[in-house]
């Protein structure tokens, strides 16, 4: 129920971005070819524009600049700019990747001006998007008078919502309650539910939200009918909404609605396959690639460095908390504390290797045969010990919520610095709430985005890897 115009916000800002993107190139092409049509048919040319445009996506998702278009404030215009310079960083380092192929054509010059054209095509048109959104004269924030029947708790934390603007798009003009005590804003109290009908035909009120509990049923039933004859839109704020802390899923058991408490995209069979899909190829690229080279580097290095086996195992918590062997290159010194007791910052165990695998991240290589084997994914909630399993499921009501979906090797809490020890109660539920917000978020192109800023603070080294 947020601004009803959000999809269309959606839809035009990424048409017009995708539209400015290839008339930027398609006309420093044609202006350094002195041509108008033959690009069509340049074999050399098509992909690269396919491959701007699909960085583009890729940039867009990493930033989620298309999340909150209808916003009107500065981190909007950041977001933006945020987009531009990550775009152009990924084109520099695709052509520096590709450098020696037949790419002959994308000249300096060409990237440069085709680049500066989109940014200034960009910016002019951002500007003139939002400038339009704080216009309260145009159609696209013309508002609707609605009015909530029912001074439930429902319907005043629905006046909450109107009142904090998160729902845009409405003039809320104010109650209908049997109970006046029961509207906090007295202002805002309207009349009994028998005056209803009559308040909103004479004041032109065009959606009614109702908050009345179940056990007035007949009165629901005659606002609803009264509000089918006369035209007027009629929406139910249930009663246990208060269950339903983030968005809910609603599907039809025969003609019975039912409510299932959360999304969860890796439900729908489609998704599953996707997903398994691309966990196969990227481990086998990996193995194939990395491994097979570096494997005997760094198991020589560990020989060399302490005593004890090169890989590290350890059961863990699976999918359905059924447990699995997760393995690692071992990077401490072997002891009886090594599969009980987690790292700590400056831990003895950690050798010198062992250090500069756990930054890089470089020990986590060997579980890619874990994804294959299909017990856990690249991207999904880092796998526990079983015996933290055991012991934040008493303490954390959502805590088993993540073993809905397999675990990853790296994830949404990882990328956001919620790594490493868990020295409290509350820095775990941080985890477990960044976890859950992923297995409601899923999308194939979050997985990427996760990827990217995996590989970027691998390089780049994270405080809480120790």
């Amino acid at each position: 129920m947020v601004h009803r115009y959000k999809q269309f916000h959606n839809v035009i800002n990424i048409t017009l971005d995708y539209l400015l993107l290839n008339l930027s190139l398609i006309v420093v092409y044609n202006y350094f070819n002195h041509t108008l049509i033959s690009w069509v048919n340049n074999q050399s040319y098509l992909p690269i524009v396919l491959v701007f445009n699909l960085l583009w996506l890729l940039s867009s998702n990493i930033t989620s600049l298309y999340n909150n278009v209808s916003d009107i404030d500065l981190k909007v215009y950041r977001n933006v700019a945020k987009t531009y310079l990550l775009y152009l960083g990924l084109i520099c380092f695709i052509l520096l990747a590709m450098s020696g192929t037949k790419t002959h054509f994308i000249s300096k010059e060409y990237l440069f001006y085709s680049m500066s054209l989109f940014g200034i095509f960009l910016g002019i048109w951002k500007i003139g998007f939002f400038a339009i959104r704080k216009s309260d004269k145009v159609l696209m924030n013309n508002s609707r008078n609605a009015i909530i029947v029912g001074a439930s708790r429902a319907g005043n934390e629905l006046y909450n919502q109107f009142n904090n603007k998160v729902l845009k798009g409405y003039n809320l003009l104010g109650f209908f309650d049997d109970e006046p005590s029961r509207v906090s804003p007295k202002h805002l109290y309207l009349g009994n539910t028998s005056l209803c009908m009559d308040y909103v035909l004479k004041n032109n009120v065009e959606e009614i939200f109702c908050a009345l509990p179940y056990s007035e049923h007949k009165t629901i039933e005659r606002l609803m009918s009264d509000s089918d004859k006369n035209l007027i839109r009629f929406k139910i704020v249930p009663e246990y909404h208060e269950y339903f802390k983030n968005t809910s899923y609603l599907q039809n058991l025969g003609n019975i609605p039912i409510l299932t408490v959360r999304a969860e995209p890796l439900e729908n069979i489609v998704n599953r396959i996707v997903k398994r899909a691309f966990d196969i190829m990227f481990s086998l690229g990996v193995i194939i690639f990395l491994f097979t080279w570096l494997f005997p580097i760094i198991a020589i290095l560990i020989k060399l460095g302490s005593k004890g086996p090169v890989f590290f195992k350890q059961k863990r918590s699976g999918r359905d908390n059924h447990s699995f062997t997760c393995y690692k290159f071992r990077s401490m010194r072997k002891d009886n504390k090594t599969e009980h007791v987690q790292a700590t910052k400056g831990d003895a165990r950690v050798t010198k290797l062992g250090a500069f695998m756990r930054k890089t991240s470089i020990d986590e290589l060997p579980q890619f045969f874990n994804v294959l084997i299909g017990n856990m994914s690249i991207v999904g909630p880092r796998p526990h010990m079983l015996s933290h399993t055991e012991q934040y499921s008493q303490l954390i009501d959502q805590f088993m919520v993540r073993h809905f979906m397999k675990p990853g090797i790296t994830g949404w809490a990882q990328i956001n610095g919620l790594r490493g020890e868990t020295k409290t109660t509350e820095a775990m539920l941080e985890r477990v709430e960044a976890d859950v917000w992923y297995l409601e978020n899923w999308t194939f192109l979050l997985d990427l985005r996760i990827i990217a800023l995996t590989f970027w603070k691998s390089a780049t080294g994270d405080k809480n890897a120790y």
